[in-house]
């Protein structure tokens, strides 16, 4: 698959078959990952692989501690906005309730609500996931950096066959997740990534997302 249809075909998928995923596709992904460019070539990246008996003990942890905490659990640091705006929240809004409807999640129903984000930490019962820590006081370049990190693996696992669903909802975690995987003072967890072989039978996957056209975000100078 040449990198235009991967970046086409790419999107968050939150239903997986149980079909396993090879460890040395994993590991080749990994590696191809890491040629991605980093400020002074720091590579701020660090991977936690998670398949098998780990993959279930570690989820098992998570999910119990965040329907224990939900209502208490905060982020480390800020992740995207304190109180989100236009165009943003809007755009949030709009991906939020398509994916909802698909779900059959009205408005006001905790109970579905809380089930579903409850799925995040088991990484939507994907046959392996990804955690990604990073030491706490590299700056803001970094974890640019590591944005890029991230889209690589994205797009290296459609060049698999593969599909993807990257997680900031590991944030809220963080705690329970760095001593689960006995992270050294200095590393937290920044987030995660379900993947897996996309279950083409499940709603969920038929989620479109809306993006701007170019004339709204890009201006040309000549």
């Amino acid at each position: 698959m040449d990198v235009i249809n991967a970046i086409k075909s790419r999107r968050s998928v939150r239903s997986f078959k149980k079909k396993k995923v090879s460890l040395n596709t994993v590991k080749k992904i990994l590696e191809l990952a890491s040629l991605s460019p980093s400020g002074s070539n720091t590579q701020p990246w660090n991977v936690h692989v998670l398949i098998g008996d780990s993959l279930n003990k570690f989820t098992e942890e998570m999910v119990k501690e965040f329907k224990k905490n939900n209502q208490s659990l905060k982020l480390e640091r800020l992740n995207y906005m304190k109180k989100y705006r236009s165009p943003y929240q809007e755009r949030r809004r709009k991906v939020g309730w398509d994916l909802y409807e698909l779900l059959n999640i009205k408005k006001g129903d905790y109970k579905k609500t809380l089930n579903f984000h409850t799925l995040n930490y088991s990484f939507f019962n994907a046959p392996l996931g990804l955690i990604f820590s990073i030491e706490k006081d590299l700056g803001w370049m970094s974890w640019l950096d590591y944005g890029m990190f991230l889209q690589n693996i994205c797009l290296l696992c459609r060049s698999f066959g593969l599909h993807s669903c990257p997680q900031a909802a590991w944030g809220l975690v963080y705690k329970k997740a760095n001593k689960f995987l006995n992270l050294e003072n200095n590393f937290t967890v920044h987030c995660g990534m379900a993947i897996g072989y996309e279950n083409k039978n499940n709603n969920i996957n038929t989620l479109k997302t809306e993006r701007e056209k170019l004339d709204n975000f890009c201006k040309i100078l000549n």
